[in-house]
């Protein structure tokens, strides 16, 4: 079971538009530090899923056929932007599962195309992908979301973006399970009082000393927490990391 984080930035992504701090630089002069929308892709015994859809070139980078579907965490366009134009193709069918959201993104459930968003995701709902095992894990968002517990081939990965902290029903759920891989929201530096809807660095690793993950993977990452990370360096735990793009787990 393989996994590539495809983009690791937040909302504005890296470099933001007309930005001057020390990270939005380093990504003008380096595109190895820049970040796209927040997505992965999970591969496992020849089923590849997208986890979201905030690409915009989705039909560029996936020839037709190539992926099994689509395993949404929720429907802000920073994370499903890429669905309004792969819709219109032709001559297929993608399934896109995910939280049971009435007001969707734009009118994607009006105009789905060869979308098919018949069957969403129930909270803590176990679904079998071909040998994926797949768990909806509720978050703490502004809009209905779900994280994704993947299992296949032996491997654990927890896959926990956008979010404030951890539901405690979540959180109980993933303490009785061996993590070999949590990758969690982390979008700003330390702060108090915390930021909406998103993790700060302090409440990241909060949860991950909560849930004991074999490795930790910080994504939806912002500048400002690229640029802080810069200025005052400080060693993350032995098992946590941060993400980039195309980072492969």
């Amino acid at each position: 079971m393989r996994l590539t984080l495809l983009g690791t930035g937040d909302a504005a992504q890296l470099p933001v538009y007309n930005c001057g701090c020390p990270a939005c630089a380093r990504a003008w002069r380096e595109p190895a530090y820049r970040r796209g929308p927040c997505c992965a892709l999970i591969e496992c015994a020849g089923q590849r899923w997208l986890l979201d859809s905030g690409l915009t070139d989705l039909g560029e980078r996936f020839v037709p056929g190539s992926l099994s579907g689509i395993l949404q965490t929720h429907y802000h366009a920073d994370h499903a932007q890429g669905l309004l134009q792969l819709r219109w193709g032709t001559g297929l069918r993608i399934p896109v599962h995910g939280p049971d959201d009435p007001a969707g993104f734009a009118d994607l459930y009006k105009h789905p195309g060869i979308l098919d968003f018949s069957q969403p995701f129930a909270a803590f709902e176990r679904r079998a992908l071909g040998t994926l095992r797949v768990t909806a894990l509720p978050l703490q968002h502004s809009k209905p979301t779900f994280g994704y517990l993947l299992e296949g081939v032996g491997r654990k990965i927890a896959y926990l973006t956008d979010t404030l902290g951890l539901p405690d029903d979540t959180r109980a759920y993933l303490q009785g399970i061996a993590l070999d891989v949590l990758v969690l929201d982390c979008s700003q530096p330390p702060q108090e009082p915390p930021p909406r809807n998103h993790n700060d660095l302090t409440r990241a690793l909060q949860s991950v000393e909560a849930l004991q993950p074999a490795q930790a993977v910080l994504t939806h990452v912002g500048h400002a927490l690229d640029a802080w990370l810069m200025e005052q360096p400080r060693e993350l735990p032995g098992n946590v990391r941060l993400a980039y793009d195309g980072m492969m787990l």
